[in-house]
């Protein structure tokens, strides 16, 4: 890549990271494989880079959201890994043979179906069934259908049974075992299957919910799967937004929109160049921590569609020309940045904006 304009924040994620990450995942789903979710460009960190890293790393099972990410994977990977599109396709649209679809109703799996019997070729594809979310997959009633009547099956070459936890990053909560019933149920009354079971947290909720394929998604990326204890994945990414101005304002001098925050003593303000419109929270205003140098500098008054400004009084060695780690520094990994700004990591990520430059590094 380019080196950043003048001005521009700086993206680096680290692809030796994920990849390591993935590989941790692998360990813990043996023997089973583990897939790799790289859906909303990779959560935000760039697909095109990430998934042939993962690739080269051995991943061979890639799920995106929908048929145009499926395409463009397929475009970046070439024929031989596994794509499968969550949201699945219509019929028409599956003559690439590199992406199979997830089947998520009875009717996507009736015209499935007939579109392989037609052609006389069983056409690959995922059944979902709902076990708790009421999202996506057969339903209670679907799912009762079906094993009444295996043969509406017939024309479809079924490569995995799966459903998706609701509740994986709270161990305790109830669900998780009753779904682990569910979906133990439903395998037996359907078509012998592989199944695909755990996302990133279920891989860290035991045996129960071991399954031939694993879904793992936001740990790849360094958010905790396991929020009630350590981060047990590595960090991924780090951004960094280069200072403009320093600003010294008297005691008593408000800063920003609204004048939402007033000097208690005499301040120096660096105001960086990134803002919500750079996916920087507006919600962070006021609550968040940049890094410099490893050490904690406040966010003060509002974020700004373009900028966002900070305390710097206590670091008298920053200037205009150096930069400030927004997210990836100590006190601001994803998850702290989601919790301040009262999300999850998962919207920090995805929130990325187009205006950084961006560098992949470690592989």
């Amino acid at each position: 890549m380019a080196e950043p304009l003048f001005g521009q924040p700086l993206l680096t994620v680290d692809l030796a990271a994920i990849v390591a990450n993935w590989r941790d995942l692998a360990a813990r789903g043996a023997p089973g494989a583990v897939a790799a979710v790289v859906k909303a460009d990779a959560y935000g960190l760039g697909m095109a880079a990430v998934a042939p890293a993962l690739r080269d790393a051995g991943c061979r099972h890639f799920f995106v959201a929908c048929l145009t990410e499926g395409l463009a994977l397929r475009g970046i990977l070439g024929p031989r890994p596994m794509i499968a599109v969550l949201e699945g396709f219509p019929p028409g649209a599956d003559g690439d043979a590199a992406l199979v679809p997830v089947m998520n109703s009875l009717a996507e799996v009736e015209a499935h179906a007939a579109a392989g019997r037609a052609c006389g070729v069983a056409r690959r594809a995922i059944l979902h069934v709902d076990t708790g979310m009421a999202r996506l997959g057969l339903d209670a009633r679907e799912l009762a259908a079906l094993a009444a009547d295996h043969a509406m099956l017939a024309g479809v070459e079924l490569l995995y049974v799966m459903t998706h936890l609701a509740c994986a990053d709270e161990p305790e909560h109830p669900l998780n075992a009753l779904q682990a019933e569910r979906f133990a149920a439903a395998c037996a009354a359907l078509p012998p299957a592989r199944r695909s079971f755990a996302n990133s947290s279920g891989l860290f909720l035991g045996p129960g919910f071991a399954s031939d394929l694993a879904r793992p998604g936001c740990a790849l990326y360094g958010i905790n799967p396991t929020p009630q204890a350590a981060n047990p994945m590595r960090q991924v990414l780090r951004l960094d937004a280069p200072v403009l101005q320093v600003r010294e304002i008297p005691a008593g001098a408000s800063v920003g929109y609204g004048a939402s925050w007033t000097a208690a003593r005499p301040s120096r303000i660096a105001t960086v160049a990134a803002g919500y419109a750079d996916g920087y929270l507006r919600s962070l205003s006021g609550r968040a921590v940049a890094a410099f140098r490893g050490q904690p500098v406040p966010l003060v008054a509002r974020v700004s569609m373009d900028l966002t400004t900070f305390d710097v009084t206590d670091l008298p060695g920053i200037s205009a020309g150096d930069s400030l780690t927004l997210i990836g520094g100590p006190g601001c990994s994803p998850d702290e940045v989601a919790a301040r700004a009262g999300t999850i990591g998962y919207e920090i990520l995805t929130s990325l904006g187009s205006r950084y430059a961006r560098r992949h590094i470690g592989v």
